[in-house]
């Protein structure tokens, strides 16, 4: 039986592997049936749930605290990088729309500089109700992957432990997706677990952010590449916050877009992007 191993994204530290699993298992499910495929068996998914390893010590915060929320104070480099991923997705006649006196007095200028304000709202002009607050809540989450060198091993190496023999299909949600890249990427899964992988799914993919691409230090204009014999598709929302609204195909000939709409209420949603039509035609494929 051909296996998927999924890489869940953000904002996954008060749930369960179990919970996890049933919640893409159904998504997944939903699709394929839309598609008019067969529903994946029971043990198809393997989903690891690296989240606990995102534990932040003395920050003091409660059990029911988030802290990369967009009120928790930024930390040292936080506001540097989330700034730099903000100059990279907001348009310069966005910005210019910002008045320098509006950032002073609107937004949280107790917790963020002014620069980051005056971008935070002009990020809000594309995605309004809150889009820049989301955007750096996530950036905040992926630069934590990114720029502790051994939390990231530890989540490669707990990823890693999910593949077998039978793997086929890697699919990574939002952050999951730099994961489940940089994974393959390194080529850290024992041989005899990853020779089975052939395609790399990625939904609502910060990767389309340049600051992200530049923290795996894939310099601008630089290709990505995957092991030889590994496809790569990329699913977006251009609704997306998270990823800027942007796809992944101007950065390799292998990768092959593809558009959904998943609709206004949350376009990153994982349980939407993985009841896509795209997502069940590449599952069905490669789960064959």
């Amino acid at each position: 039986m051909k296996r998927i191993v999924g890489v869940h994204g953000i904002g996954q530290s008060r749930t369960s592997k179990e919970q996890l699993t049933r919640d893409w298992s159904g998504a997944l499910d939903r699709g394929l049936g839309a598609a008019g495929a067969p529903t994946l068996p029971p043990g198809t998914l393997e989903l690891p749930h690296w989240t606990r390893l995102l534990a932040r010590p003395g920050k003091h915060l409660g059990p029911d605290d988030d802290p990369f929320d967009s009120e928790v104070p930024l930390g040292d480099g936080e506001a540097d990088f989330v700034t730099r991923a903000l100059e990279d997705v907001v348009p310069r006649e966005d910005l210019d729309r910002i008045g320098e006196s509006e950032s002073q007095t609107l937004g949280p200028p107790q917790l963020w500089p002014a620069r980051l304000t005056r971008l935070v709202m002009a990020y809000d002009l594309r995605f309004p109700r809150g889009g820049g607050r989301l955007f750096v809540s996530a950036m905040r989450e992926v630069r934590f992957y990114l720029y502790e060198p051994g939390l990231a091993a530890r989540v490669r190496a707990l990823v890693a432990e999910a593949f077998d023999a039978d793997t086929a299909v890697v699919v990574g949600h939002s952050l999951g997706s730099v994961i489940a890249y940089d994974l393959l990427r390194r080529e850290e899964i024992a041989p005899d677990r990853a020779s089975g992988v052939r395609t790399l799914l990625t939904c609502g993919s910060p990767l389309a952010v340049p600051s992200v691409r530049r923290g795996l230090g894939i310099a601008d204009g630089e290709p990505m590449g995957l092991p030889a014999g590994t496809g790569w598709v990329n699913v977006f929302d251009p609704g997306d916050v998270v990823t800027g609204g942007g796809g992944l195909g101007g950065l390799g000939p292998w990768i092959t877009d593809e558009r959904v709409n998943n609709g206004i209420g949350d376009p990153h949603s994982a349980a939407r992007y993985l009841q896509s039509g795209p997502v069940a035609r590449v599952i069905a494929d490669g789960c064959r």
